[in-house]
């Protein structure tokens, strides 16, 4: 499942794109996730056998201080 979320706080530091994956990967450790500060955006894809909601993920990332729209 490839999911996208629209993140505004995050910025150029390479901290904010570490934290959104690890708190991806505390709930779908296989996930890939790709953040881009630049567009604000985070891409997760997760593997085909990943029971992961969408729901979920958005709400690890948010539990990291990254409120998504």
């Amino acid at each position: 499942m490839k999911i996208q979320f629209k993140v505004p706080s995050m910025n150029d530091s390479s901290e904010c794109g570490q934290a959104i994956t690890r708190a991806v990967a505390g709930v779908d450790p296989d996930a890939s996730v790709a953040a881009d500060p630049e567009s604000k955006l985070v891409k997760v894809e997760t593997g085909e056998s990943s029971n992961t909601s969408e729901e979920a993920l958005k709400k690890a990332v948010e539990a990291a201080g990254y409120p998504v729209e």
